[in-house]
């Protein structure tokens, strides 16, 4: 999809639902998880419940589903045993998965009042697969060829597989968002959103301005939009003003559920600040702060997602 065509539809709208966490629903499934491939190890072992989820999604509401691509890379299959077109299969069948449930949803979709759920290969930091919490960090000392390595191939596979667009999420440094700018120019036929990961409403992870970060991304002929993700719910409103302040794109969110990751116990805490929140009851809020495509990530569920497309709904409605 091209970025002209993806702007097409969000005119429509009074924003896009992007879905909810995919680890989440498959921890509820019965799935461990505690494995350095992440969700990325259940496309191997147990693909329908990935299918299963992203159906409960677009059930939901969301307009976009996020592969469970995050974790998958060739450098960490390999590392697990798999040779180059195993790898390649696998990340394949990301695309494929969400693709077959949206189709299989659309196709007994009754209505006219949202658009046709597009599929948004996720494409996850370097730190995700060092699986050591520098996702959270950003420092990874390493220069920009090795992150252009690392991250050109699966690309170039998940492009191919067919995704509507490309989410390069959760980045903690302006480095990586940089590199996946770069690498972008190479599939011309392709448009992505970049998302951040920040510690408050001022900075990302590596302590970057979030304001300096989209203006670097302003210009880019084939990013549709920028933002934030995996980021506690009190920090929206302030990274919200921050970003509008400095960027043309549109703007997306989709933070967690208001609890706190602690990479080090690898464990989830619960905000003393965030125990009123939820998304439903912030999305009215970060729409009126500008936000365009709006989700959830850890931690969130359908119910969550299915709350912020009732808000839509309404406003659509009265539109």
């Amino acid at each position: 999809m091209l970025k002209a065509d993806f702007l097409k539809v969000l005119e429509q709208y009074p924003f896009l639902v992007v879905d909810g966490a995919m680890a989440t629903e498959l921890e509820k499934s019965g799935c461990d998880l505690n494995h350095a491939l992440w969700s990325a190890k259940v496309l191997r072992e147990q693909p329908e419940l990935i299918a299963e989820v992203h159906q409960r999604y677009f059930e939901a509401g969301a307009d976009i589903a996020i592969t469970a691509s995050y974790q998958a890379s060739f450098a960490g299959f390999k590392a697990y045993g798999m040779d180059e077109q195993q790898a390649r299969e696998t990340i394949a069948r990301s695309v494929e998965l969400a693709a077959a449930a949206r189709d299989r949803f659309w196709q007994e979709y009754e209505g006219n009042d949202r658009p046709k759920p597009m599929v948004a290969a996720s494409v996850g930091p370097y730190g995700a697969y060092l699986a050591d919490g520098s996702e959270y960090r950003g420092h990874y000392g390493v220069d920009d060829q090795t992150l252009k390595v690392f991250h050109r191939s699966r690309m170039a596979v998940l492009v191919e597989a067919g995704a509507d667009l490309l989410a390069c999420e959760t980045l903690p440094s302006l480095q990586e968002a940089k590199v996946l700018s770069e690498l972008l120019e190479e599939f011309p036929q392709i448009c992505a959103w970049i998302t951040f990961s920040a510690r408050d409403g001022e900075c990302i992870s590596d302590g970057t301005p979030i304001a300096e970060c989209v203006r670097a991304l302003d210009e880019h002929p084939q990013i549709v939009a920028a933002g934030v993700n995996c980021t506690a719910l009190e920090h929206i409103p302030v990274l919200l003003e921050n970003m509008r302040r400095h960027t043309r794109l549109p703007l997306i969110v989709y933070p967690n559920s208001g609890e706190q990751y602690d990479a080090d116990s690898k464990t989830w805490q619960v905000s003393e600040h965030c125990g009123h929140q939820s998304l439903g009851s912030e999305v009215a809020e970060w729409k009126k702060l500008g936000a365009k495509l709006i989700g959830g990530c850890c931690r969130t569920s359908p119910d969550d997602i299915k709350a912020v497309a009732e808000y839509r709904m309404d406003v659509f409605n009265e539109v």
